[in-house]
């Protein structure tokens, strides 16, 4: 029987695994990217990336607002926002990761430009993909017009 995240995070201290779905695109691909997790001391900070137990499902996502008691958390490839997160909840925070053999510096200057672009663009990135539904209903509206 294999051991749960938690289980693993309080025996052997860090959790190395690959993790599924797609939230964490373009930075985490799904059951490729190898993640690296440790167990959290004291607050964490926006933009840490924290693996969390939420609505009883574990969850990877970065915080995008510290609150005084909680988190906000949000994954780079979604809209929807997990508000509310306490430090009770959290279970670990991404170290590092390694796209295939390569080693992800999360000090590096490449990973913190990502941070700062893939966190500023949000709005603009929820604008085009409001404006890619409105346009592909537009184009089936068209499409089913002509037959």
């Amino acid at each position: 029987m294999s051991k749960n995240m938690e289980t693993v995070l309080k025996e052997e201290g860090v959790l190395v695994s690959t993790m599924s779905g797609t939230s964490m695109e373009p930075m985490l691909r799904n059951r490729t990217d190898t993640v690296v997790i440790k167990p959290f001391e004291g607050r964490l900070r926006k933009y840490d990336v924290a693996l969390f137990r939420y609505n009883s499902q574990y969850v990877l996502h970065r915080i995008v607002k510290v609150c005084k008691d909680s988190y906000i958390m949000r994954g780079d490839n979604c809209e929807q926002k997990e508000v509310g997160v306490t430090d009770a909840q959290v279970l670990g925070v991404l170290t590092e990761f390694y796209r295939g053999d390569k080693r992800v510096d999360l000090d590096g200057w490449n990973y913190k430009i990502y941070v700062w672009i893939h966190c500023k663009s949000y709005y603009l990135r929820w604008i085009l993909r409001r404006v890619k539904r409105i346009g592909m209903k537009v184009l089936g509206l068209i499409r089913k017009e002509g037959n």
